[in-house]
């Protein structure tokens, strides 16, 4: 129930032919305090609850518990959610023996592309494709929960 994640700016659209499948995302929050965030999102035709806890100091590993849900409570929970919906296309791209995930936002996070790897270990090497860009693990601003209060096309 620890996630181990690093968190990539893309460079270019070149995962997209790397890619094996993609789908939309719709996500709100029903609580972003930092201590614990509770998500619902969907995903295609399924509905899924997620709780966070607070990230470590590089912004690597935090408790993470998630329950598929109906896909009609998703949609249920998502009347209840904070202000700032997420909307965002996720490919998912095999680089090596890992998988990236690569959200395209729309909306209000239009613009931002950034590309997730969850890991074993808090060290583990992986292989850094050319279209990954600069590392911003940790940096708050890129967090779901942030992006929903304080969406990308505000930051310029």
């Amino acid at each position: 129930m620890i996630e181990i994640e690093r968190k990539f700016l893309v460079n270019s659209n070149q995962f997209m032919k790397e890619a094996t499948r993609s789908y939309l995302i719709s996500q709100g929050f029903l609580n972003t305090h930092p201590d614990r965030t509770v998500r619902v999102r969907i995903r295609d035709n399924q509905g899924w609850l997620t709780v966070k806890g607070r990230s470590d100091e590089r912004g690597i590993t935090r408790f993470e518990w998630e329950k598929e849900i109906p896909v009609g409570e998703a949609l249920e929970l998502m009347n209840l959610c904070e202000e700032g919906i997420i909307q965002k296309r996720r490919f998912e791209v095999l680089v090596g023996v890992h998988f990236f995930e690569v959200d395209v936002f729309s909306g209000l996070n239009e613009g931002l592309i950034l590309a997730e790897i969850e890991l074993t270990e808090t060290d583990e090497p992986f292989e850094k494709p050319d279209w990954l860009g600069k590392e911003v693990t940790g940096d708050l601003r890129y967090y779901n929960s942030r992006l929903s209060q304080n969406p990308y096309k505000n930051w310029k």
